[in-house]
């Protein structure tokens, strides 16, 4: 059998390893026909594709820069606005401490002019209550005074003048003992 088909492949002249012309022909018109719809109709279509895509990313990529800055813009200005912030807050802190100062300064210094005020008040009344008991035991004792006397003696002592003499006398006895005693 092998004989018969190597019989039949040396009769006809044909070479099986060199290709058909014919056939070489109409493969090489198919594979320019397929060349030339692939050319024009589908690889602009996959460039159209692929621009779009690199469009897109490119895009993607701008907008992704550009929030990117809008982003780093917003956070530098809230940093910026912290600060401020922070400062004015340490401005205004400092103000009030020392209007807090000035307010306990001024309130001890109303305090201070207040007490004194209240003290000198008060020892005016003191004087004035020393003097008004000053003269009161005086017109007492005066009147103890020549009552005491008026027995001592004997006789009525009922003339004024006599009797503030009498008393003056006895009263400035009185505080040259206590002068002595004091000291």
């Amino acid at each position: 059998m092998n004989q018969v088909i190597i019989s039949a492949a040396t009769e006809g002249e044909t070479n099986p390893l060199v290709p058909n012309v014919w056939e070489m022909g109409v493969v090489l018109v198919g594979f320019a026909v397929l060349m030339f719809i692939v050319v024009k109709f589908i690889v602009p279509m996959f460039e159209k594709t692929f621009a779009e895509r690199a469009e897109a990313i490119e895009g993607g990529i701008a907008k992704a820069e550009k929030a990117q800055a809008e982003a780093s813009a917003a956070l530098e200005e809230y940093k910026q606005q912290l600060t401020d912030a922070r400062a004015e807050a340490n401005r205004i802190r400092e103000e009030a401490r020392a209007e807090g100062a000035q307010i306990l300064a001024d309130l001890k210094e109303k305090a201070a002019s207040e007490s004194a005020r209240i003290t000198a008040q008060a020892h005016v009344q003191i004087e004035s209550e020393r003097q008004a008991a000053v003269v009161s035991l005086r017109s007492e004792v005066g009147t103890l005074a020549t009552t005491l006397a008026g027995r001592i003696v004997g006789e009525a002592l009922n003339d004024d003048e006599r009797s503030a003499r009498v008393v003056d006398r006895f009263l400035a006895d009185l505080e040259n003992q206590n002068a002595g005693a004091a000291k």
